[in-house]
């Protein structure tokens, strides 16, 4: 197939990935392509050159307009519906023959229904008002939805959800995140350094437990990180700095407990899976969908609590590393991820299909 993968532009979709979505994005690509498939990225053009990249915008957001100063800004709004709109053209007379949505954008959830490629729309996000909307008018035949768990799913639709929506587990590439039959004793925490991801009850968490603790990721929000996590460092507790996952593979892998630590409703917590399948249990908050995608490989505590955090801490390391790894095998790989994707693209391309060709037969 000729697919053409729609991503967010906020970030660069290239290593070392920013978070969740970037890793997403860069890893639908790759496998799709391993697969075969003649596929177009549609992101800012200073994503990974080793893909075909039609570039959204020409830098990506962030860049343009910082996050502190410009969220939400005018200037940004319409530099962003720019770029979306004129790569909406391009999509329509590319000859693709499916899109996979992940750009969190409102104008290409309109796209199938003015006639465009059929497409698949992936959520990344619990609902939000500036796309709420656009998404529950969204779903037709020419269009799936996909969300990451059924949390996330009860988050959009509290009551039944459309037919035309379902559940698409994130997966990773197992040999990019090896497995270790042993710990050095530490804990290990990974993400956006941002207050909703949680860094600061993590380290609170392991200084209670008396565990040493390394955390890894981008600086997203620099005042949060001056004001309640530089504070916390010392003491066995360091920042490893936002490195590339090839060595983040390496760092989670030698670590005995990866401390979880969502502040808000996680729709997934790719973070997480990551280091279950380098053998690493979890101690995690008790939000979002961290129970429904952790559930053996770890333990649990009360939400943004760091002395309950604390005290699951023990238990986690208690959990045999074969544990975590398995359940990774069985429900989280790329394999079973880019399988549904394409059974997702076959179905929705049918079933425009089919749309095609009963409105053609009632035409007078």
């Amino acid at each position: 197939m000729r697919i053409a993968v729609l991503a967010h532009v906020r970030q660069p979709i290239a290593e070392p990935f920013m978070g969740g979505m970037e890793a997403h994005a860069w890893h639908l690509v790759a496998g799709l392509e391993a697969r075969g498939h003649d596929v177009v990225l549609f992101a800012a053009g200073d994503s990974d050159p080793r893909f075909a990249i039609d570039p959204v915008l020409e830098q990506h957001y962030e860049k343009v307009f910082p996050w502190a100063e410009h969220r939400g800004s005018a200037p940004l709004i319409a530099h962003v519906d720019a770029g979306f709109a004129a790569v909406g053209d391009r999509i329509a007379a590319g000859g693709f023959d499916v899109v996979h949505n992940n750009s969190l954008h409102r104008f290409p959830l309109a796209w199938p229904h003015a006639g465009g490629v059929p497409t698949v729309t992936s959520l990344h996000v619990p609902p939000f008002d500036a796309l709420r909307w656009f998404v529950k008018d969204s779903a037709g035949p020419a269009h799936r939805i996909t969300v990451t768990s059924a949390s996330q799913l009860k988050a959009w639709w509290p009551e039944d959800a459309p037919g035309e929506v379902s559940v698409l587990h994130n997966g990773i590439d197992l040999a990019a995140w090896p497995y270790r039959a042993e710990g050095d004793g530490s804990a290990v925490w990974c993400g956006r350094i941002t207050p909703n991801k949680g860094t600061h009850v993590a380290m609170d968490a392991a200084r209670r437990a008396g565990l040493p603790l390394t955390i890894f990721g981008t600086i997203e929000d620099p005042t949060y990180w001056r004001e309640d996590v530089a504070p916390l460092l010392g003491g066995g507790i360091r920042y490893g700095g936002h490195i590339g996952s090839a060595a983040l593979a390496g760092e989670l892998g030698g670590a005995s407990v990866f401390l979880f630590t969502p502040c808000w409703d996680e729709p997934f917590g790719l973070v997480a899976v990551e280091a279950m399948a380098c053998g690493v249990p979890v101690a995690s908050l008790d939000m979002g969908a961290a129970r429904e995608v952790i559930a053996e490989a770890g333990t649990f505590a009360v939400t943004n609590d760091a002395a309950a955090l604390a005290q699951a801490i023990p238990a986690a390391l208690e959990i045999p590393r074969c544990i975590p790894l398995a359940r990774v095998k069985r429900l989280f790989t790329r394999q079973i991820w880019i399988d549904q994707c394409e059974h997702l693209y076959r179905q929705v391309r049918a079933e425009a299909c089919d749309a095609a060709g009963t409105a053609r037969t009632r035409k007078p």
